[in-house]
């Protein structure tokens, strides 16, 4: 499925809903369907659309992946051409493909307090992954809470229903912003962004927690033409905990590895484990 997050400007989203009849691709907003706790973190952005007359429509996929589903979605009021927000909703699957390859590392430390959904979970009945599913979207969202609350560039996390996330889709201008491998910056720019990196890593080492799978795919970078390039890290359910989880060291070093390879390779010299240390000096 191509991937169309460099190929969509916001001149490709329709204007309007429709207000009698709703299309095959609309529905009323969940805003005021869902409960208090599973609403983004107060205060909410000037561009959140909450109002109960809200359309949600569907403007197609972004991103096929191994675990979801990534489309745009825009919320407006119809016939008031003022609240209209275009949003990523990543939505989990419960049926399909194998929820991450290494999701055994990934999840370790992690408990599934109903016994009933635990052994689903281990049968991989279809129940079971609809319970997985389940897990791994709020997994992702409260990742996100956590890391937007603290400071840690990721998109702002709007609602979770479900097995859908929708969150702050992040922009370049007039199109989408491009993953950090898909950048050439120059090197003042590289120096601004190996900064933001550091201190996101940092952030979350206080926290105790380590991506466990960063990499310049699941990064995103706006502001290059402007000489303001901003980072995004996207892609959290995988987060782990340094003190529970036997792995999070190696997630940690892999990740800095990664970051640290591509940093070099585009013209800023990064040594992984020189930064594997400055993240770890900030830890607990």
């Amino acid at each position: 499925m191509p991937n169309l997050l460099s190929s969509f400007s916001w001149s490709d989203a329709p204007t309007t809903a429709y207000l009698d009849n709703l299309a095959d691709n609309q529905r009323w907003s969940t805003w005021d369907s869902i409960e208090r706790l599973c609403r983004g973190p107060e205060p909410w952005p000037d561009w959140l659309v909450t109002a109960a007359a809200a359309v949600d429509t569907d403007l197609g996929l972004l991103k096929s992946g191994k675990e979801a589903d990534v489309s745009l979605l825009e919320r407006a009021v119809p016939d008031d051409p003022a609240p209209s927000v275009v949003m990523a909703a990543k939505r989990y699957r419960s049926t399909e493909r194998r929820l991450f390859h290494r999701d055994t590392g990934y999840t370790e430390g992690r408990r599934i307090r109903n016994s009933r959904d635990t052994r689903a979970v281990a049968r991989k009945s279809s129940y079971g992954r609809t319970v997985e599913a389940g897990l791994w979207a709020r997994a992702e969202w409260n990742a996100l809470v956590t890391l937007h609350t603290a400071g840690v560039p990721v998109p702002y996390p709007v609602q979770i229903d479900g097995t859908e996330i929708l969150m702050e889709f992040i922009s370049d201008g007039d199109a989408a912003a491009p993953r950090l491998h898909q950048t050439r910056p120059s090197t003042a720019q590289l120096e601004q962004l190996f900064e933001q990196l550091r201190e996101a890593m940092q952030t979350m080492a206080r926290l105790g927690l380590v991506h466990g799978d960063l990499s310049p795919y699941n990064t995103l970078v706006s502001g290059i033409d402007d000489d303001e390039p901003r980072m995004v890290i996207i892609d959290v359910p995988q987060l782990v905990d340094l003190a529970s989880n036997p792995y999070a060291f190696d997630f940690l070093h892999r990740d800095c590895t990664n970051m640290a390879t591509w940093f070099t390779r585009a013209g800023l010299e990064v040594d992984g484990d020189d930064l594997l240390g400055e993240v770890l000096a900030h830890a607990w």
